[in-house]
């Protein structure tokens, strides 16, 4: 019966394991708190990014280490999916940023003018 259990770790990769794995806990609980402290969604939007990318590559980086000790070789499983949250959390970001611009602006709400349409001060400077 004692072959059919993995192999443990050795104690060092459990205490990094643990280390990794609660500092992005507390990284995403940190966020979490940011995301109702802050008033507006403009101030709001960058704590879950913050959440989502660091805190997502401490938990990875743990699991990666606990896997791969726990495994046959390096988990590479993992890097692809960290890869593909810090590719996409930025561009998704950037989106809801634009649409919550774009929607006040509708709305008349004193926000930043769109770089995209020329205003009379612009149009007046390039004559």
């Amino acid at each position: 019966m004692t072959g059919d259990l993995p192999p443990l770790l050795p104690l060092w990769a459990e205490i990094s394991v643990a280390v990794l794995v609660l500092s992005g806990a507390l990284i995403a609980l940190l966020g979490s708190f940011g995301l109702l402290r802050l008033r507006n969604f403009f101030e709001r939007i960058h704590a879950p990014a913050i959440i989502a990318t660091l805190g997502c590559w401490c938990v990875m980086y743990g699991a990666l280490l606990y896997f791969s000790f726990r495994g046959q070789g390096l988990a590479v499983h993992l890097l692809l999916i960290a890869a593909f949250i810090a590719v996409t959390v930025p561009i998704t970001t950037i989106f809801l940023m634009r649409a919550s611009l774009f929607r006040a602006r509708q709305m008349g709400k004193n926000v930043p003018p769109s770089l995209s349409t020329p205003t009379d001060s612009t149009q007046k400077a390039n004559r």
